[in-house]
C-alpha cells in the first residue's frame, strides 16, 4: 500500500488515547479498523467507529484474518499491559507493517517497542505533563514540542517590542526565536513581516529553541 496519509489505520487498544485517537482520525475523513481485546469496550463504541473488532492482538492469526497486513500504518495504543503491547509490535513487525506507531509507558518501554520494530513510539502522558507544565509556570497560553529542542508557543509580546516594527526589534539576535504570526482582539492570525508592530491585546507565535522560547516567554 503506498504512502499516504488518508490510507487507513489500524489502532488497537481503546483505552482513552487509543478511543481518542480512533475518533479524531474518524472525524478528519480517515479509515480506522479499531481492535480491542474487551467486548464491552467495542460494544460500546461501535455506534462511532464504523469498522470495530473484539479480537487478541497477540495472536498472528487473528491479525490476519482481520485484514491487518493489508494496512500501511497501525498505531499500538496498548497501554496498561505491556506483554501485550510489546507482543503485538512485534507481530506487526512480522507482518511487514510500513509504519507503526506504538504507545509507551516509561522510557525503558519505549526502548523495547523500537527495538523491536517500532518506526515512532509516543509517550501520550509525559509529553502532556511536559505541555501542561509550561502553560502552567509562565505567560504561554499554549505550547507544543516540535522536535528535540525546537518548540513553538502561543503567547503575548513583551512590553519591550510592543509598537516596534519587527523588523527594527533585534529579536531573532537578542532572544533568538522567530514571531511567526500575530493575532490582532476580534481578528484572525496573520503572517508576521519586518513591518508588523504589536500591541498590549495582541496574541503572538513564537518559534525557536526550546530554552529561547521559554526565556523570552517570561519576559514582562
Amino acid at each position: 500500500m503506498a504512502d499516504n496519509n488518508s490510507d487507513p489505520v489500524v489502532v488497537i487498544g481503546l483505552g482513552r488515547f487509543g478511543t481518542s485517537l480512533a475518533l479524531e482520525l474518524i472525524r478528519r475523513g480517515t479509515e480506522v479498523l479499531a481492535i480491542d481485546n474487551r467486548p464491552k469496550v467495542t460494544q460500546s463504541l461501535a455506534g462511532h467507529i464504523t469498522q470495530i473488532a473484539t479480537a487478541d492482538s497477540t495472536d498472528i492469526e487473528a491479525l490476519r484474518q482481520l485484514g491487518v497486513p493489508d494496512f500501511y500504518r497501525a498505531v499500538v495504543a496498548i497501554g496498561g499491559d505491556v506483554e501485550a503491547s510489546i507482543l503485538t509490535t512485534s507481530l506487526l513487525a512480522e507482518l511487514e507493517i510500513d509504519d507503526i506507531w506504538a504507545k509507551a509507558i516509561s522510557i525503558q518501554h519505549g526502548r523495547i517497542l523500537n527495538r523491536i520494530g517500532a518506526h515512532h513510539v509516543v509517550f501520550p502522558e509525559h509529553d502532556m505533563g511536559e505541555r501542561v507544565a509550561h502553560l502552567v509556570s509562565g505567560r504561554l497560553m499554549d505550547y507544543m514540542q516540535v522536535d528535540e529542542n525546537f518548540a513553538l508557543a502561543k503567547t503575548t509580546p513583551p512590553k519591550e517590542y510592543v509598537g516596534i516594527p519587527l523588523g527594527r526589534s533585534n529579536l531573532r539576535r537578542k532572544y533568538g526565536v522567530t514571531i511567526v504570526a500575530v493575532k490582532s482582539p476580534d481578528e484572525e492570525f496573520t503572517y508576521a513581516t519586518a513591518d508588523t508592530e504589536l500591541t498590549y491585546g495582541d496574541v503572538i507565535l513564537v518559534s525557536g529553541r526550546t530554552e529561547e522560547v521559554e526565556r523570552f516567554a517570561e519576559l514582562p
